[in-house]
């Protein structure tokens, strides 16, 4: 890159910030007008078991997301050597899904419940049956109505509910919006209209237990917005927030703020009908974006929308590598014991590169990878366990390559629906994360779980922060003359480097192998996790 080119351009404030709260790190992105990366940051933050909810508190998000700035401006006087005092657009991006209800006086009246709780079943069904359309359990509307089911005193102060990513959005802007594919993670979307679905909006406010109060829910909910649209500019307010020193202005334009899905989608360039993206962190999530509607409702599959609208089919599961991570991290420390430290980077390729030594069912191990509860598995209470007979073949090799396999399962179970059943096909399947950082490893192993063919691009470890740039690029100098699939093949993705593998025969069998034990096994880890609740 040209470093006076980049100089003068964040002088002129032509350049874009993308801001993402994930589940375990805040980031910050920033890009030029070629959608080239800058300075970028990240801020650890963990979600917390609290009265068996799992949350945030809002007060470390501001903590990330300022400390991120800081050092996103801190890093531009060092490579270009002039302020951060101006920015063309800016979007903010986090977690989907979830429950975030404030009063008129924006007095946050519930504490954040995430995407990760299974609190909500007794809604979710009930929904579900009345709406015709699958209402999963993390849904915001799924929360909400079994608040209402539950009695509970705060909900007829509600004034606006949203996503953690609309109220980070509301705070830097004063606008209650959100972008198409994060409200579609509220409540369903029509695609037709690109608005909340009014027959469904009809039907929710005629629910008996939902008479007696006197809000309307089109009324509380943020107002939607397309990819390329207008959701405001940063407040004088808003900037001193982002930038606590004073020196941003405000003025900037806000693309509409986006859930993780929709900003790995185009991190992926995975928005256009029969392509699709797998994204893989602490929970799991593979989005299918379709060229024609599917033929029936299932639980396990999600209907949302991509950032500019089109229907996704979307599988979610509430655990990936949060397990594995632990399992990691024990290794590593037996490393720093033994007088031989190893930064993660090599201690997961070594671990991972073990696994090209195992047997290709995992060795008759078995792992089950749920901190959490899991919707796909039907397990309600996260206990994570790691099973063996005494006939099963104990090794490092085998061991990692269950915790690989444990990682896909859920997300295995739930793409088999879509593929067997629904007929569901892609013309390309982009995987990204973490665990794509080392090599091929867990490239195939997903290759050979889904038993489709893979593919990773350079920039699978970026993740979504850098999709929420580029949507803000887009917000600001694309949007005026083509559509969000067109912009990103002809300006973002020209020339993607990228590596595809196909499925291995014998990995697949191997795989399956596995995932037969692991669905016998199921009863095993459900007993676990009622045995602990029982206790507690």
């Amino acid at each position: 890159m040209d470093l006076m080119k980049n100089a003068a351009s964040i002088e002129n404030g032509e350049t874009a910030l993308g801001i993402e709260l994930g589940s375990t790190r805040i980031k910050a992105v920033l890009v030029n007008r070629d959608c080239e990366t800058l300075a970028s940051a990240s801020y650890e933050w963990e979600n917390q078991l609290q009265d068996g909810i799992w949350t945030y508190e809002l007060d470390r998000a501001w903590t990330g997301i300022q400390t991120c700035f800081s050092q996103v401006a801190a890093d531009v006087h060092s490579r270009y050597h002039t302020a951060l005092t101006k920015i063309g657009s800016i979007g903010v991006s986090a977690m989907m899904h979830g429950y975030l209800p404030f009063a008129k006086d924006g007095q946050q009246l519930a504490g954040f419940r995430t995407w990760r709780n299974n609190i909500t079943g007794e809604a979710a069904e009930a929904l579900t049956q009345e709406f015709s359309f699958n209402i999963p359990q993390r849904w915001s509307i799924a929360h909400l109505y079994q608040a209402i089911l539950n009695g509970e005193e705060h909900v007829g102060r509600i004034h606006f509910l949203t996503t953690l990513a609309g109220y980070i959005h509301w705070k830097l802007s004063g606008e209650k919006i959100l972008g198409i594919g994060d409200a579609s993670g509220m409540f369903p979307i029509d695609s037709a209209t690109g608005d909340y679905d009014a027959v469904m909006l009809e039907k929710f406010a005629q629910l008996a237990k939902v008479q007696p109060y006197s809000w309307k829910l089109k009324d509380i909910l943020p107002q939607v917005r397309k990819a390329g649209e207008s959701a405001g500019v940063l407040t004088s307010e808003g900037a001193k927030l982002l930038d606590p020193s004073g020196s941003l202005e405000g003025g900037s334009l806000m693309a509409p703020p986006e859930g993780d899905a929709g900003t790995g989608m185009v991190g992926t360039n995975s928005v256009r009908q029969r392509t699709g993206n797998i994204s893989v962190g602490t929970s799991a999530f593979s989005m299918n974006v379709l060229d024609k509607p599917l033929k029936a409702v299932h639980r396990d599959i999600d209907m949302v929308t991509t950032p500019d609208g089109a229907p996704v089919a979307m599988v979610h599961t509430n655990n990936c590598s949060s397990d594995l991570n632990a399992w990691v991290s024990l290794f590593g420390e037996f490393a720093d014991v033994m007088g031989h430290s190893l930064k993660p980077d090599k201690l997961y390729g070594l671990l991972f590169n073990q696994t090209r030594l195992a047997d290709k069912d995992a060795g008759g191990l078995l792992n089950y990878s749920c901190l959490s509860g899991e919707n796909i598995t039907r397990v309600e209470q996260g206990r994570p366990l790691f099973l063996r007979t005494p006939h099963s073949r104990m090794n490092l090799a085998n061991f990692m390559l269950a915790q690989l396999y444990a990682s896909f399962a859920p997300l295995k179970i739930g793409m088999d629906i879509l593929v067997r059943e629904e007929g569901v096909k892609t013309d390309v399947m982009i995987a990204q994360g973490g665990l794509f950082q080392t090599p091929v490893i867990g490239q195939q192993v997903l290759a050979d779980a889904l038993n489709i063919p893979i593919t990773v691009m350079k920039t699978a470890g970026e993740g979504g922060p850098w999709g929420m740039a580029v949507l803000a690029v887009f917000a600001k100098w694309g949007a005026a003359e083509e559509s969000l699939p067109d912009f990103l093949d002809k300006h973002v993705f020209c020339q993607p480097e990228s590596t595809t593998l196909t499925p291995d025969e014998q990995g697949v069998a191997g795989c399956q192998a596995f995932i037969k034990a692991y669905q016998a096994g199921l009863a095993v880890e459900k007993e676990a996790g009622t045995a602990v609740k029982e206790r507690s």
